[in-house]
């Protein structure tokens, strides 16, 4: 990075900071609701700069497209097919969590179960947090952004030095936002940075194309078509080591209804929503962004393998090597502020998600007496501090595990997310299903999930799909051994926030399902893969 590229680089970090800081003013994080949920006021545009940032990281930009590199655009269906659960959770989980009136998934677990399953599933979501996302999020992120960026050279320091140095900074940064706005702060931060990405995410791909057609995009396009056409087709082998087309409506599904209908740190953006009008809204949203996200976050790995062929000893290196070929040293300030806000985005909102559960699920409850609200935000703070510190201390030794270990940490959400997603679903639907059958279906998935990853060898999509499908029928079967004694009613009227739903919202959904299975269709042997 050039001195003009630093200087932007912090000038265009530090003005959203204020954009975000002068936005979020009126919020009250004093109070446990203005601390954690923004005061319940995001509304629609909001909502969805901050779900996409949340759920977007630099490992994941960078994993995908180097995925893409070796396997085409089958890997898309990590981002497009997500568009369905969105959909879902804007039609059919985010109308119900609203109505309850709940302010964490767990809140909904003690409502229609009982307080030990709560704990068992916010301790679940905890663990997760602490130990396979926020330190994997800055390590990972800052690896990545020092390959593009070489902040190690700028430096004079070795790469795990400069690893360090990004991963604290990074860190820092997020507390503050949390310690200084709260959810509100980083969710209008969020929306800057969200856009920035759409821009800049874009331009890679696009002066991509410009440059291998000579200056036409069309051409350039026309150039991959007919090198690579198998690249661009998104329908795996029943057999791929990536995504199995007959996952896609398994595994996969399952996993995106999990990730996005029943994940905490997804989840609680919606819930920040001032009504479920604009929840619907920014969810919609955000499933419009999914379609499209392909384009960010996959097909720049299919322009890199027809730029630089199979040259490449690490695929990952596929999406750093095309930044720095194809975006002149003048933007890179920019883009890296874009990158940036993605590690933050990413490790904020684990955070956040963190220190709710915890001071919400444990904190609270462990009192004697009732603590003020003013007393749970404060814990919070405390939480956040205390969390954040230990994932930049972990987010190092990451660089010191075995290699295969990353991966098997990135699995551990399949250890409790299929049953989480059963327990949910027959939380809503059935008014016989016990506490009991929750936690034996939670303890059979636990001990029962690991040992099929060892001694099956398919992908691990197939097991969760069929893991799901064995503990949605243990709950049903437990549940009409042994029923709930009477017939469970939720009570009526706690919902906290305007429930008249978005008047578009159905077709809006219509739409996202459709353009779903337009890229489909278009990265396809019908579309461009013929």
């Amino acid at each position: 990075m050039n001195l003009f590229a630093i200087v932007s680089f912090i000038i265009i970090i530090a003005a959203i900071w204020t954009y975000a800081y002068f936005r979020s003013r009126s919020v009250d994080i004093a109070t446990s609701e203005g601390y954690f949920l923004g005061g319940r006021s995001l509304k629609g545009f909001t909502i969805a700069g901050t779900i996409i940032m949340a759920n977007l990281s630099t490992e994941q930009i960078v994993g995908q497209n180097g995925q893409s590199y070796q396997a085409g655009m089958q890997v898309m269906a990590w981002e497009v097919t997500a568009a369905v659960a969105v959909v879902a959770l804007a039609l059919v989980f985010l109308p119900k969590y609203l109505k309850y009136g709940v302010d964490t998934i767990s809140d909904f677990i003690e409502i229609r179960y009982d307080g030990t399953t709560r704990r068992i599933v916010s301790f679940l979501f905890m663990l997760t947090y602490m130990i396979s996302f926020m330190p994997v999020v800055l390590y990972s992120g800052s690896l990545v952004f020092n390959k593009i960026f070489s902040i190690d050279k700028l430096l004079g320091v070795n790469q795990l030095t400069a690893v360090i140095v990004i991963a604290t900074f990074a860190g820092i940064v997020g507390m503050l936002y949390l310690l200084i706005g709260g959810l509100s702060l980083s969710a209008f931060s969020d929306t800057i940075y969200g856009i920035g990405l759409l821009v800049a995410g874009l331009a890679v791909p696009i002066v991509g194309l410009f440059l291998l057609g000579k200056g036409d995009l069309l051409d350039g396009l026309g150039t991959i078509e007919a090198r690579t056409p198998k690249l661009l087709n998104s329908i795996g082998a029943y057999d791929s080591e990536m995504v199995p087309w007959p996952a896609l409506f398994t595994g996969m599904l399952f996993n995106n209804l999990f990730y996005w209908c029943t994940n905490q740190m997804i989840v609680q953006k919606t819930l920040a929503g001032k009504s479920l009008k604009e929840g619907q809204k920014g969810t919609l949203y955000v499933g419009m962004f999914k379609v499209i996200s392909g384009l960010i976050l996959v097909f720049p790995g299919i322009i890199a393998f027809n730029m630089f062929g199979d040259s490449l000893p690490i695929a990952d290196d596929a999406y750093p090597k095309l930044v720095n070929s194809v975006l002149p040293g003048a933007v890179k300030g920019v883009f890296g502020a874009v990158f940036f806000g993605a590690i933050l985005s990413s490790f904020v909102a684990a955070l956040n998600a963190t220190s709710t559960l915890f001071t919400i699920d444990f904190y609270r409850p462990l009192l004697k007496s009732n603590p003020s609200d003013k007393k749970v935000a404060r814990a919070g703070k405390i939480v956040t501090i205390a969390v954040g510190v230990a994932s930049i201390m972990i987010a190092p030794l990451i660089s010191f595990a075995p290699s295969g270990l990353y991966n098997v940490v990135q699995q551990f959400n399949g250890v409790y997310s299929m049953p989480l997603l059963a327990v949910i679903l027959f939380g809503f639907y059935s008014k016989h299903v016990t506490a009991l059958a929750a936690k034996i279906t939670f303890l059979f998935h636990v001990v029962v999930y690991p040992v099929a990853n060892l001694l099956l060898d398919v992908n691990y999509l197939y097991i969760l799909g069929a893991m799901f499908l064995l503990d949605v029928l243990l709950m049903w079967i437990i549940s009409s051994i042994k029923p709930l004694q009477y017939t469970f009613v939720f009570e009526k009227d706690t919902n906290k926030v305007d429930l008249t739903p978005w008047k578009y919202a159905k077709a809006g959904g219509a739409i996202v399902i459709l353009c779903v299975i337009g890229m489909y269709v278009l990265f396809s042997p019908l579309g461009l893969a013929g």
